[in-house]
């Protein structure tokens, strides 16, 4: 069944050059003044109409308010003006345009606009808010994927983007694309989106691209090569549509490569708990469990679409759905990794550590042969990154990632791209927990209780990946050291069912591929 993908964008995207073209029914303006809007160029022939509208209304600079505007003004006589609140507060952050955005599209499609332009005034503090603007802007416009393939419509004909930046287009069309790519693996539900299927997506969605794809289907070949992916997806393992799939991603561009990107993303397209059932509905919500994967995906739609030189990328998406049943993998097995290493394990529902480890093993063995390599585990892995960093990604460097201190400028680029991200500190207790117990198992997979009543909940899972696949031969007094970085998601990408925002997809853009554009 094709998902017919005709175009990953929410809708057409297109310059603008004047407020006055007929074919907007509708004008958003974002600015955090009406005063400093009122003298912005393209807005001087409608300064007088915000300064009087905002002389009755003093909460115009906080929230969304639809203007009333005559027709010789704006031709279809309707303007929005969003204000982003204060900015100087040391607290602020570009994001305020992107909600200020947000609010007005949300506003504007309330009042049945199909066709808006968008302009967000410069601001000097904030170069990127012109983009971080749009991309608020265009989160209301996504159509879950079930909708699309049920219903064929999308929400707007087009938006209009009204911007002084030249270079704003590109970035925005593909970040665009990388968006709806990683909702619809990560946000649909999990028969839509079951291993298979998402095979199938990446598939269509990479068709005839500058990306390589290989899936991984034979069931024996998984359970020999990666066992302990294999172990999650056992109780699922009778049901056809939910065998597991390994899908590789490969960009390579002509010329020198001068660094090489590794990512492994966790694709649980629903978490039970398995034998350690979550309840008290805890469940719901899991089939989010699968945005690590999801977020790769994104990546590597990015490159496809910018094809940055001097960089090599490879992507692992490990798609499985950790169900219950007579075949579930349970607590106490030992089961021996792909890097020969056998690993006890505590608790079925820690089943995201051990669904990356041995495709990461493989990442590894690759990185030794490839030029100047950085590896990177991306997951929404434990509820304790969520309590410690809310709505924000944490990242965990080894040694030699943290000697090459990338994980702090992911987070500077970040900053001004409007996606914060946070770093958090291994330390030797993060490894001399997952020591093993008894002479069965070199390494424990971690501890009977969930992660929120576990000290240091969330930086223990990557001292586990970096044991458990070996990286702990290749720190930094090694002689071939090996940059590893875990990304914990936790809730970063937002609450289900509202549409989510990848996580930290636009942070890892601006840090890694954005230099080499």
């Amino acid at each position: 069944m094709s998902f017919n993908l005709r175009s990953l964008l929410s809708c057409p995207i297109v310059r603008a050059t004047t407020i006055s073209d007929p074919i907007y029914d509708g004008v958003l303006i974002v600015s955090n003044c009406v005063n400093t809007a009122s003298q912005y160029q393209p807005l001087k022939t409608i300064g007088q109409t915000l300064i009087d509208y905002a002389s009755l209304n003093k909460s115009v600079h906080s929230t969304a308010s639809l203007i009333p505007v005559s027709k010789s003004e704006v031709p279809s006589g309707r303007l929005i003006f969003s204000g982003t609140g204060p900015l100087e507060r040391d607290y602020d952050d570009v994001r305020r345009f992107s909600q200020a955005a947000t609010r007005a599209m949300k506003l504007a499609l309330s009042a049945g606009l199909r066709s808006p332009l968008l302009v967000t005034v410069p601001n000097a503090a904030h170069p990127h808010a012109e983009f971080v603007s749009a991309l608020g802007a265009l989160m209301p416009s996504y159509t879950p994927l079930n909708v699309r393939l049920e219903e064929n419509k999308q929400k707007l004909e087009r938006i209009g983007l009204l911007s002084e930046c030249t270079s704003i287009d590109k970035l925005l069309l593909a970040m665009e694309e990388a968006f709806t790519v990683s909702r619809d693996v990560g946000e649909t539900d999990p028969q839509r989106m079951a291993p298979p299927r998402v095979a199938d997506y990446i598939e269509e969605a990479f068709s005839g691209s500058s990306i390589k794809v290989e899936v991984t289907s034979d069931q024996d070949e998984i359970a020999k090569e990666y066992p302990l992916m294999a172990a999650v997806n056992r109780a699922a393992s009778g049901i056809k549509e939910h065998h597991a799939r390994l899908i590789r991603l490969e960009y390579n561009p002509e010329g020198k490569i001068d660094e090489t990107y590794f990512f492994v993303g966790k694709g649980v397209t629903i978490d039970t708990g398995g034998c350690d059932l979550k309840v008290n509905g805890v469940m719901h919500g899991m089939c989010r469990d699968k945005f690590g994967a999801a977020v790769v995906a994104g990546i590597f739609k990015i490159l496809d679409l910018l094809k940055p030189k001097g960089i090599k990328a490879i992507g692992y998406m490990c798609m499985v759905r950790n169900s219950i049943g007579s075949k579930a993998y349970t607590c106490d097995e030992v089961i021996t990794a792909r890097s020969g290493r056998r690993i006890h394990i505590y608790n079925t529902d820690a089943e995201g550590r051990i669904t990356m480890l041995d495709p990461l093993t493989r990442a590894k063995d690759e990185a030794l042969h490839e030029a100047n390599p950085h590896l990177y585990t991306l997951a929404t892995l434990t509820g304790h990154a969520a309590l410690t960093y809310g709505y924000y990604a944490a990242f965990m460097d080894n040694g030699p990632a943290r000697h090459a201190r990338t994980t702090h400028k992911i987070q500077s680029a970040g900053d001004a791209y409007g996606q914060p991200v946070e770093i958090s500190r291994l330390h030797f207790e993060d490894y001399d927990f997952h020591n093993a117990e008894g002479e069965q198992a070199d390494v424990r997979q971690g501890n009977t209780r969930p992660s929120v009543q576990t000290l240091r909940g969330h930086m223990t899972p990557a001292a586990f990946l970096i044991k458990a696949s070996r990286l702990d031969e290749h720190d930094q007094s090694s002689a071939n050291p090996l940059k590893f970085t875990h990304i914990d998601m936790g809730s970063c990408c937002g609450e289900h069912p509202t549409t989510s925002t990848p996580n930290p997809l636009v942070a890892l853009t601006a840090g890694l591929i954005l230099p080499r554009l």
